[in-house]
């Protein structure tokens, strides 16, 4: 898409309006012109000294307002979800199994302490689990403190982190990348566990494309 092109009056406005401590969503109401125009031209603009406890408002009020969203999602999911039967829960980890899984034995990795979290506590609860069977490794940037990762995952999963089995170390930095790299998490002798787990994915499958 070609950029927007304004004339020195208009571009002029923005600065000014910017200068007076109006908000990009502000601009761009008043001028009509696209987000992203507004941001090409503004985002250099320091804010006159005068305005700058009028911007801070705005800004406090943003933060605000997109806190309590995400407080009543919240609630709302609570609300919704409820208390999981051992049914909801097998189906939910084999959905989280089915996107982020590996497809050649029983684990998977990811960034997301979360699902890392929800992943252990399944197959420990369901599927009976022991720590013993669990093999644990992370995949780091070699800027990254080795032993605060090896720390950080051990906390999540609930396994000491001297039994981790491997610690992969990649060269390059982290910029982009999560504080603590990644975790791997692998079943040992899953391969029964993963036939059972492709076996329902492949049945839900069927209820939504019976024909493929």
């Amino acid at each position: 898409m070609a950029k927007q092109k304004l004339n020195t009056t208009e571009i002029d406005k923005m600065i000014d309006l910017r200068e007076h401590g109006y908000s990009l969503s502000e601009i761009k109401h008043i001028t009509g012109k696209a987000q992203s125009t507004v941001y090409r031209y503004i985002k250099n603009v320091k804010i006159l000294p005068e305005y700058i406890s009028v911007w801070e408002s705005k800004r406090g009020g943003s933060y605000k307002i997109k806190r309590r969203k995400e407080e009543s999602a919240f609630e709302d999911g609570k609300k919704l979800i409820g208390k999981l039967s051992n049914r909801e829960k097998l189906l939910f980890l084999c959905a989280l199994y089915w996107a982020e899984g590996s497809k050649k034995d029983f684990g998977l990795s990811n960034t997301d302490p979360g699902l890392i979290q929800v992943f252990v506590s399944n197959i420990r609860e369901l599927l009976n689990i022991e720590d013993s069977r669990l093999r644990i490794s992370i995949r780091i940037y070699e800027d990254l403190d080795k032993d605060k990762c090896l720390s950080y995952w051990s906390k999540i999963v609930g396994i000491p982190k001297d039994k981790f089995v491997s610690v992969n170390i990649l060269s390059g930095k982290k910029k982009g990348k999560l504080e603590y790299g990644m975790c791997r998490i692998r079943v040992s002798k899953g391969g029964d566990i993963l036939k059972k787990i492709n076996g329902i994915n492949k049945a839900i499958r069927k209820l939504y494309a019976p024909i493929a």
